[in-house]
């Protein structure tokens, strides 16, 4: 397995069944010229095998963190330890970054992510809720 930081559209495209939708263009290019995100491709012989995205977030009082915003793996590779790969290699990123640690939110059911990311070496935070606001789409 190789891990890439992918800069490029087209490396993205390619690997678009790795994202919930097919990634938009305008959105694509926004993401990927903003030093401050990330996307890493786990690659096994060639083929995108799973992806992780990542935001680094700074606070005046805090300083910088890194958001795990988005992690996906393919359903045929699942199991061999890309998830893990990859949170793993954020993590690394972050530290280069100088980020102070790496955070993310998942459903309490998704027993898959769960253990993923603890086997990363995440630990859950209690008593944390997660609020949310949606607006209409133009």
């Amino acid at each position: 397995m190789e891990i890439r930081r992918v800069t490029q559209v087209e490396a993205v495209n390619a690997a678009g069944h790795l994202f919930d939708t097919v990634p938009g263009q305008e959105a694509t290019e926004r993401f990927l010229t903003d030093e401050c995100h990330h996307l890493l491709i786990a690659y096994v012989d060639d083929v995108p095998a799973g992806m992780v995205t990542g935001v680094e977030m700074t606070h005046p009082d805090k300083g910088t963190e890194m958001f795990l915003y988005e992690l996906g793996v393919d359903e045929s590779f699942r199991g061999r330890g890309v998830g893990r790969a990859l949170v793993s290699a954020l993590a690394d990123l972050s530290r280069e970054r100088g980020c102070y640690g790496v955070w993310t939110i998942t459903d309490k059911d998704n027993a898959a992510a769960l253990a993923t990311y603890r086997r990363a070496g995440g630990v859950p935070e209690a008593g944390q809720v997660v609020l949310t606001w949606t607006f209409d789409q133009p």
